[in-house]
């Protein structure tokens, strides 16, 4: 094996220790986060943050696995969300990486991939928390504060792949 090839190889899996331990470290301590600052943390997505992150710096295999664990992982450690909720938030975000290849895939540019991807898989969750909750559950998420939250976050993280695709 060629010497850049194994420098590659080292520096992807270094990429993905970080990205994973921050997005599993992330997801355990929002809650505590939440509370102690009485903010309402959850309304900048962190599980998505760390998704799109995962999806930037590491491997399409790395993102899938952060798009399927983080639900798991925070109701382990947080009892939240309940695991009904967590089903869909994990579908969610698997939904959400494979648009976002998709998109990618067919060339579509990556501001409009990553933004997409968050869009549409958020209109797939609310169409899911429906039948699954109720209309009332569905509308209850959706105030004011966190609808504007969500553009401004999808907007960034749009903005971020952007930023970080033109640099590569």
């Amino acid at each position: 094996m060629q010497l850049s090839t194994l420098i590659h190889k080292k520096r992807a899996m270094v990429s993905n220790v970080l990205v994973d331990g921050t997005a599993l470290a992330l997801v355990i301590f929002v809650p505590a986060i939440s509370h102690l600052s009485g903010m309402p943390v959850y309304y900048i997505e962190p599980m998505r943050l760390m998704l799109i992150l995962a999806i930037i710096h590491t491997s399409k295999n790395n993102a899938f696995f952060i798009a399927s664990i983080l639900p798991l992982f925070s109701f382990l450690f947080s009892g939240h969300p309940i695991p009904l909720k967590m089903m869909v938030i994990t579908a969610e975000l698997v939904i959400n990486t494979a648009l976002f290849y998709f998109f990618i895939n067919k060339k579509i540019k990556v501001f409009y991939s990553v933004f997409s991807s968050i869009f549409i898989s958020k209109i797939f969750c609310y169409l899911l928390y429906i039948p699954l909750f109720s209309i009332a559950f569905a509308l209850s998420e959706l105030n004011l504060s966190f609808v504007v939250a969500q553009v401004i976050s999808t907007l960034l993280f749009s903005l971020y792949a952007l930023f970080v695709f033109k640099r590569k």
